[in-house]
């Protein structure tokens, strides 16, 4: 199949990203519809928060002609707690001069004479002098609105004061003067009861009234809530699209799935041209219906002004925010982390509006370098912008910006410094800023792989080209990483291994090409570099790790090649070279032909790999016939084909009756199927671990998948690579430790042969213990092979046999066979060990050479009370000190070990203790020191034997 290439390639994939957006967002109608429609919600709040003002207004004096103004007549001291803002409890007044008895008796006739209530004796306090009430007046604050100051000068004259709070208070809209309620009341009162004392008629009084002037309506700038709350509202609207987009982006870098369409090979401009183009359409409706809203409801900021200025406004400011998304994805690693990070964003925005609203820096007094830098940000032009609008239908009399005033400024042309028209050229400058360091970022920012390129990757020719600039760097852009230490090559103890490095080599040197292989790799090595991150006070070192130590092997086509090996042992840091998700350190490796190490390479390697990670990328929302489409389209399927493709592979992974249904809603097998099937799309080479519920329907498909085909298989199911598998490597630390078909691991690596003798059944005979009639078939077994049984009962005995006997099966295996009738026996069974224990060998064997190099050690308690300290993975280990004469060599035991589910090796128990062989060479092992162990408690070292 001829898969598209070059600027068709380009358009067919931004189609199928745009379409995958487009689904997307039809099915997550939620978000989609408040980032349509917030703004509706949004004007009418400011809608509502308008009339409630207007109704406040009428019900005010100041918006009206007054023509005769309402008289007020010898108005009381009034309670204290019709005061708007006062603490309990409190006073109607406070009062001096107590120490004159003429004083004493007025302020009496002041509580008893107010109009309309006499005070309470409770409700007033009485001082000395002016001093003391002040002292008061600090110690209880808001408990009293006024005091009265009296000074008996002589028997004609008395003086008085009165003392208020000056301030006005507003509350639910009203407004509280002090003076005509509190001040201008103790004044009557105090001038009344003062005449009556001198003049000695207690009812002597007159009329005191109060009439403002009357005064027209306030003409002027009236409070709009569009003004006040404007700006914050439509910043707040802005961010649903912002917050929304930036969680979009980073749930796919987090799910993997961006990683999983660039394995399929989709170009970067056409992921991110998908995004722009369809969060820009959604800005585009969403500015539409702001305008539209803000029309509706009868604003002047939306009917004076232009609406191609107002709408242009919005859309460029929505545009800003879609490009800082794409920036901020690139540093935010996780999709709970988005909303956080919106946030912040709009609080940064927010606290800048309130700053840009004093003008700064759009004026003739700050620099222009200072308003170039102020402009970048989205939000500062935005609000500079709104703020011209706003001004522009501030009161009846302006008439708004129209299109061709947009370049106008207030100040006149000669000291323009910021217009409608300058608004949007920063708006158009600082989006493509924006947009072009979300580019840059996006390449340098360590990915999900933690790879990125390095930083002037753009000033590199072949990345214009598309002939090279592939080169690819581990960490972070802030460390400083040191040179890289080569790989030491290390001969492989391995026979089949090191026939395998040979004829690879040998083919790399004659340049041979053979046409039955599909994947060649040349000393593939991947070391993780050792970085040097500077803190504020110290320098935190890492070492160099090496993955994968010099790899050499041919996997052929029309095969399954299965790669085991323990956790770290380095199989998935080798897939992810083969297939570039990780840039290779050493070495090479070919996919039909094609580098790895060159960009035009691994351009054509992904037309032609397909690949099945441990975890299934999907996205939820997707059913498994989109799925297919999609990636399809991505690898460059022709568009007549795609249909046909997805229909067979959905067939093939019995998925046809789900094909419309939402991945989200299915099962972990339908999942691992359909990932299967994803992975199927062109000429793949197929990494999986398979689900155990869906595994033999799953063996079926790949068994018939390998026909003009390669398929590299990593599992940690023994029984799937034995099935499966057509050869084997097992790697541990790093390297290749074996290869070959699974009938020569086990035979080589494996313990020996397994026996399985099953008995007939016979009656119970209670005068012999439990597998007393079977003792002459395991003297047998004792005599001819020297094997004990590993497992025995009344109905079987197993035997491992090991291989040194195999000459001798031959004889035994007939002699049993004539004495079956003598010996009870109703069957048989001979075979190899299991590929399990060979990889649990494989393993052990790796943990051992790893602890005796690192000094890794570990304690083994004995049954008899000793401690030994052995390394890891040590399998027959010595007890120091059990020499004799008659056993020169002294004792040891087999350790047995199997990995946890972390992938280590751990110790499940031991043999009984047993004579060392006397042909075994026994060496004294060091002192625990030499070794570096520490932390340990006092143990014995063990001696390790090696049989």
């Amino acid at each position: 199949m001829i898969l598209q290439q070059g600027l068709p390639l380009l358009y067919q994939q931004f189609t199928a990203l745009f379409k995958k957006n487009l689904l997307l967002s039809w099915r997550n109608k939620r978000s989609t519809c408040l980032q349509l429609f917030s703004s509706f919600f949004f004007i009418l709040v400011i809608f509502c928060i308008e009339e409630a003002m207007k109704a406040s207004e009428a019900s005010s004096s100041a918006y009206k002609n007054v023509t005769d103004p309402t008289l007020l007549f010898s108005p009381p001291i009034l309670p204290c707690e019709d005061k708007f803002f006062v603490k309990l409890p409190c006073y109607d007044f406070v009062w001096s001069g107590n120490n004159s008895r003429r004083v004493t008796e007025i302020v009496s006739a002041i509580m008893v004479n107010n109009p309309g209530r006499p005070i309470p004796t409770n409700k007033v306090q009485s001082f000395k002098g002016p001093e003391e009430v002040d002292a008061w007046f600090m110690s209880h604050p808001l408990q009293v609105p006024g005091a009265l100051h009296f000074v008996e000068r002589n028997a004609t004259v008395i003086s008085y004061g009165v003392q208020t709070n000056s301030s006005s208070e507003e509350k639910r809209g009203r407004i509280e003067d002090p003076t005509f309620k509190f001040l201008v009341p103790l004044q009557i009162a105090a001038e009344r009861e003062i005449a009556r004392s001198l003049i000695g008629d207690p009812k002597f009084g007159w009329g005191f009234g109060f009439k403002e002037f009357a005064r027209p309506a306030i003409i002027g700038e009236a409070i709009s809530a569009l003004k006040v709350m404007g700006p914050i509202f439509f910043l707040a609207f802005s961010m649903f699209g912002f917050v929304l987009q930036l969680g979009s982006l980073v749930t796919e870098k987090e799910l993997k799935l961006r990683q999983a369409m660039t394995m399929m090979g989709v170009f970067d401009t056409a992921y991110w041209l998908s995004w722009l183009i369809w969060e820009g359409l959604l800005t585009f409706v969403s500015s539409l219906f702001l305008v539209l809203f803000g029309m509706m409801f009868q604003f002047d900021f939306f009917l004076k002004n232009s609406f191609f200025v107002v709408f242009l406004l919005f859309l460029l400011f929505q545009f800003n925010m879609i490009s800082l998304a794409f920036v901020l994805s690139s540093f935010i690693s996780k999709s709970s982390s988005a909303t956080t990070v919106g946030f912040l964003v709009f609080l940064i925005s927010f606290i800048l509006q309130i700053v840009s609203a004093t003008g700064f820096p759009y004026s003739s007094a700050y620099s222009a370098s200072r308003r170039a830098i102020w402009s970048l940000f989205p939000p500062n032009t935005f609000s500079a912008g709104l703020k011209l609008l706003l001004d522009a239908t501030s009161t009846p009399e302006n008439s708004g910006i129209s299109w061709s005033e947009r370049a106008v400024c207030e100040g006149g042309m000669s000291t323009c410094v910021i217009s409608v028209d300058i608004i949007y050229q920063w708006q158009v400058g600082s989006f493509l800023f924006w947009f072009v360091l979300a580019m840059y970022f996006d390449n340098i920012i360590p990915n999900a792989s933690g790879v990125r390129k390095p930083i002037f990757y753009f000033l590199t020719p072949g990345y214009w080209t598309g002939k090279g600039g592939n080169k690819m760097e581990e960490g972070s852009i802030f460390s400083c990483i040191g040179s890289v230490p080569p790989v030491e090559h290390v001969a492989s103890e391995d026979q089949d291994v090191l026939e395998e490095e040979t004829l690879v080599k040998q083919q790399a040197m004659d340049g041979i090409v053979d046409p039955n292989i599909a994947v060649q790799i040349h000393g593939l090595a991947k070391t993780y570099p050792g970085t040097t991150k500077l803190g504020c006070c110290k320098c935190t070192k890492t070492s160099p790790f090496h993955a994968v130590k010099g790899l050499w092997m041919n996997i052929a086509k029309d095969q399954l090649f299965c790669m085991l090996g323990p956790n770290g042992a380095g199989k998935t840091t080798s897939i992810s070279c083969l297939t570039g998700i990780n840039p290779i350190t050493g070495g090479d490796a070919l996919i039909y032909g094609d580098s790895v190490r060159s960009s035009v390479g691994m351009s054509n390697i992904r037309k032609m790999i397909g690949v099945c990670p441990q975890f299934d990328i999907l996205w939820d929302a997707l059913s498994s016939e989109e799925h297919l489409h999609l990636f399809a389209s991505i690898k460059g399927l022709p568009p007549p084909s795609i249909n046909s493709t997805a229909e067979k592979l959905l067939a093939d992974v019995k998925l046809t009756g789900a094909a419309k249904v939402r991945a989200g809603s299915y099962s972990g097998g339908m999942k691992r199927r359909l990932s299967v099937a994803v992975a199927l799309i062109g000429d793949p080479k197929l990494t999986t671990g398979m689900d155990p519920i869906t595994r033999r329907h799953v063996w079926d498909i790949i068994q018939e998948s390998k026909k003009g085909r390669a398929i590299i298989l990593t599992t940690h199911s023994m029984e799937e690579a034995d099935i499966l598998s057509d050869r084997i490597g097992i790697m541990a630390k790093g390297r290749l430790r074996c290869i070959g078909t699974s009938i020569r691991l086990k035979s080589r690596f494996g313990t020996g042969f397994v026996a399985t003798v099953s008995f007939t059944e016979s009656k119970k005979d209670n005068s012999n213990a439990s597998g007393d009639s079977h003792e002459p078939v395991k003297r047998f077994f004792n005599e001819h092979l020297k094997v004990e049984p590993a497992d025995e009962n009344k109905a079987f005995m197993t035997f491992v046999i090991p291989h040194d006997k195999e000459k001798l099966l031959t004889g035994f295996f007939e002699e049993l066979e004539n004495r079956e009738s003598e010996f009870g026996i109703s069957d048989i069974q001979l075979g190899l060990a299991t590929l399990e224990e060979v990889f649990l060998n494989i393993a052990r064997r790796a943990e051992l050479e790893n602890a005796t190099t690192e000094g890794i050690m570990v304690t083994l308690d004995l049954v008899s009370g000793i401690s030994l300290e052995i390394p890891v993975g040590a399998r027959f280990v010595g007890i120091p000190d059990t020499e004799s004469a008659e056993n020169p060599s002294g004792v040891m035991v087999e350790v047995y070990w199997q990995q946890d589910g972390s992938g280590s090796m751990c110790i499940t128990g031991h043999s009984s203790e047993m004579r060392v062989p006397q042909n075994v060479l026994v060496t004294r092992p060091p002192s625990p020191n030499a070794l570096g162990h520490k932390g340990l408690r006092q143990a014995v070292r063990g001696i390790v034997i090696d049989l």
